[in-house]
């Protein structure tokens, strides 16, 4: 077992290679936003957000979530990595086939008939660069899956210049764009990591590999399609009841708030490699329950960043047809909080290999979303789709945080978390009323949560410092 200090260094290094090549094609949205909101109207970039949340929504559906049990099965020993890689792409391809046969019911549905042939463009090669991006981590090639990011960032920013700026393709343009990076992606991971070489005729896998895998990754199916319908279903429903200008608008107020997602999706990389890793060691549940503590201080430090500058940024970042959406911002903020935390618990599913509780948790939670976007989009326009997107996932967190203490009994540090919450919500309001001494009142609220969270500040600081510093200073 790695001691104390090497599974807080090890953490910290893999977030840093992680964050070197996520972050730059996270920040890519954000940089390339003047151009989205500069080339495409309202309705055209609802129509884009439309096809790549059903695009997503479908994909775990299409291949099994069979790039889930990639990560898992190809960090365990127990099971030859040719069995898992080759497990992965063949029942990717199987279940792209089975897809196939449901075009005709695709171009039947009219939100997105029009764009079936990119849908399953965009599924193909979203599942084929999954698969084999999540090998390479699987196998500890954590350098590498960065430096793939780097590339990806760089052929997207290329491909969206092509088609947005020179051929003027508008969404299509788009959506080439995100296809044509994953393919570039893809290619560069089976050159430099030499993938092909755990590459098998279907043959010649071990069966019992393939059940197994399967066996972990079905239950992971209806989990990854609820989350999508969380994350998702607002969109459909503000398109159903306001149409397409409006999805765009909420669209945009979306993006913002994403940066904690980006955050959070960095630190998760690492993390789920470390929660896998150190799943039997004797001292986890103090590992777990300190990293934790630091991740939320991070997440809610950062989403009281975002509150702050929201308004200075959308001004920054987007054409003033798009401005409004920054009222609608402060409610998905609190909602992406505690989708970050309730990732981080499903983490403990993963490293179990316990996912029923997985779907059964996001079930009950888009379910709630569903409902209550009903009811309240009617009544608060995009405040009630943000609304209802809080509320569930605010439900999610509590559930895992309840049901995963008889896996492991992590402790929440409750006050710090409530009163965190209790903060957050306050700027969330203050923001809202748009008062003339607003920038005032939200200073003072952030100021209140970095006193909150100074002791957790403090302990980050110090790991960084041993893990980096002390290392560096004795020459190891």
């Amino acid at each position: 077992m790695s001691d104390a200090r090497n599974k807080y260094t090890t953490l910290i290094s893999n977030t840093i290679i992680f964050a070197l090549g996520t972050f730059g094609s996270k920040l890519l949205v954000f940089l390339l936003m003047p151009l989205y909101t500069s080339v495409l109207t309202t309705a055209e970039y609802g129509a884009m957000d439309v096809v790549v949340n059903v695009s997503n929504m479908l994909l775990p559906l299409v291949i099994v979530s069979i790039n889930d049990g990639v990560i898992r099965f190809g960090m365990d020993h127990a099971y030859k990595r040719r069995d898992v890689f080759s497990t992965g792409i063949w029942v990717s391809l199987a279940g792209f086939g089975i897809f196939l046969i449901f075009w005709p019911v695709m171009k039947k549905i009219d939100m997105i008939s029009d764009y079936t042939a990119l849908i399953y463009i965009y599924v193909l090669a979203a599942a084929l660069q999954g698969v084999s991006a999540q090998f390479v981590r699987a196998m500890g090639l954590v350098r590498l899956f960065a430096f793939n990011g780097i590339l990806n960032t760089l052929s997207t920013v290329f491909f969206n210049v092509l088609f947005l700026v020179v051929m003027k393709w508008g969404m299509y343009g788009y959506i080439l764009s995100v296809v044509l990076s994953n393919v570039v992606s893809m290619v560069f991971l089976w050159i430099a990591a030499r993938l092909y070489r755990y590459m098998r005729w279907w043959k010649g896998i071990r069966r019992e590999t393939v059940r197994e895998m399967i066996i972990y990754s079905l239950p992971l199916i209806p989990a990854t399609i609820m989350w999508s319908i969380t994350n998702v279903s607002d969109r459909f429903f503000v398109t159903y009841y306001m149409g397409e200008a409006q999805n765009g608008i909420y669209s945009v107020a979306y993006k913002l708030p994403t940066i904690i997602s980006v955050i959070s999706a960095i630190f998760t990389q690492a993390w789920q490699l470390s929660a896998i890793g150190e799943r039997e060691s004797d001292d986890r549940e103090q590992f777990y329950s300190n990293i934790f503590k630091s991740y939320q201080t991070i997440v809610f430090l950062a989403a009281g960043g975002i509150l702050l500058l929201i308004k200075p940024l959308m001004h920054l970042l987007v054409s003033d047809a798009f401005f409004e959406a920054w009222q609608y911002t402060p409610l998905l903020v609190v909602s992406v909080v505690f989708s970050c935390f309730s990732s981080y618990f499903a983490s403990f599913y993963m490293a179990s290999k316990k996912n029923i509780m997985a779907m059964v948790t996001i079930f009950l939670g888009a379910l709630l979303n569903v409902i209550l976007n009903y009811y309240l989009i009617p009544v608060y326009g995009l405040n009630g789709a943000a609304g209802a997107t809080a509320i569930s996932y605010i439900f999610i967190f509590i559930i895992r945080a309840i049901d995963t203490r008889r896996l492991f009994r992590i402790d929440l540090d409750l006050k710090k978390l409530l009163l965190n919450s209790l903060l957050l919500g306050l700027q969330s309001w203050l923001l809202m009323q748009n008062d003339k001494y607003l920038y005032l009142w939200e200073s003072l609220t952030l100021l209140a949560m970095l006193l909150v969270n100074l002791r957790g500040i403090l302990f980050v600081a110090d790991r960084f410092y041993r893990a980096f510093i002390l290392k560096r200073r004795a020459g190891i």
